[in-house]
C-alpha cells in the first residue's frame, strides 16, 4: 500500500491530439504510460493525477481515456489542469462515472481525500501565463484560491494536528532566470501547514524553471510525467 503521484498524461484515446507529435519523450508515450502504471502500482495504492488527463474536449470525448486509467491497478484521485476541457461538476462527472462503470477514479476539489493519516488537497492552482487567458482571469484566481482554501480548511476541521500534501496544476514558484511566487497559495500553503507540495504544467523547456526544493517550510516537486518519464513517483509508503 502506497501512494503516488503524477502529472499532464494528456492522454488522447479518441481526440486525435497525441503527444507523440512533440518527440522526444514523449514519442510512445501511450505504451510508456501503460506499462509503468501496470508494472508500478498494485491493487491497494493510491495515485493523484495533477491536471491535464485527458485532451477530450467533453466527457464523452474522454470516455477512452477514463476507462484506460480506470484499467490501472488501484485508486485515482484527479485534479482538473488548465488543458481539462471536459471536466463539469463533481456531480455530473461522479453520474458520469457510474453510468458507465467507472470506479476507480474520485475528485479532489473543493475537498480533501485522506491517505491513512495523511490529508490530501488540492486545485488547478493558477499562474502568470499570458498564452493561457483563462489562467490570467482575476476572477479565476480568487476562485481557485477559495477552493484551496476550502480543501485545506476540510483538512483541518478532520485533522486539526495532521500532515498535509497539497497538489496542483500549475507551479506556485517557479526559479530559473523568470523566478516568481504566486505569494497568495504560498501563503496559504504556510498558513495551514502543508509539508508538501506536487505541481505539474512544466514540459520541456520549461522544466528549467521548475522549482523542487524547500521554501519556508514547504517541500516542493514538480511531477509533470515528462519530467518523471511517464512513471508515478512514490510520496508515501
Amino acid at each position: 500500500m502506497a501512494l503516488y503521484t503524477i502529472g499532464d498524461l494528456h492522454l488522447s484515446e479518441s481526440s486525435g491530439k497525441p503527444m507523440d507529435v512533440f518527440g522526444g519523450v514523449w514519442q510512445d508515450y501511450r505504451r510508456k504510460i501503460v506499462e509503468a502504471f501496470s508494472q508500478t502500482l498494485q491493487e491497494d495504492d493510491t495515485v493523484v493525477l495533477c491536471g491535464d488527463l485527458s485532451w477530450g474536449l467533453n466527457l464523452e470525448q474522454a470516455l477512452a481515456d477514463f476507462k484506460l486509467v480506470d484499467s490501472f491497478p488501484g485508486k485515482k484521485i484527479l485534479i482538473k489542469g488548465n488543458h481539462d476541457l471536459w471536466w463539469q461538476t463533481v456531480t455530473k462527472m461522479n453520474k458520469f462515472f457510474e453510468n458507465h462503470q467507472i470506479k476507480t477514479l474520485s475528485f479532489l476539489h473543493n475537498n480533501c481525500i485522506f491517505y491513512k493519516d495523511t490529508a490530501l488537497c488540492g486545485t488547478r492552482g493558477w499562474c502568470y501565463d499570458p498564452s493561457d487567458p483563462a489562467a490570467g482571469d482575476e476572477k479565476v484566481f480568487k476562485r481557485e484560491l477559495c477552493r484551496l482554501e476550502a480543501s485545506l480548511q476540510a483538512a483541518r476541521q478532520q485533522s486539526p494536528q495532521g500532515e498535509i500534501f497539497c497538489f496542483l496544476h500549475y507551479p506556485p514558484i517557479l526559479a530559473g532566470k523568470d523566478p516568481y511566487e504566486v505569494r497568495e497559495i504560498t501563503g496559504l500553503l504556510r498558513r495551514y501547514g502543508v509539508s508538501r507540495c506536487y505541481y505539474g504544467h512544466l514540459h520541456g523547456e520549461s522544466l528549467r524553471g521548475a522549482f523542487s526544493g524547500e521554501r519556508d517550510g514547504v517541500s516542493y516537486q514538480v511531477v509533470s510525467a515528462d519530467y518523471l518519464r511517464f512513471r508515478p513517483v512514490m510520496i508515501k509508503p
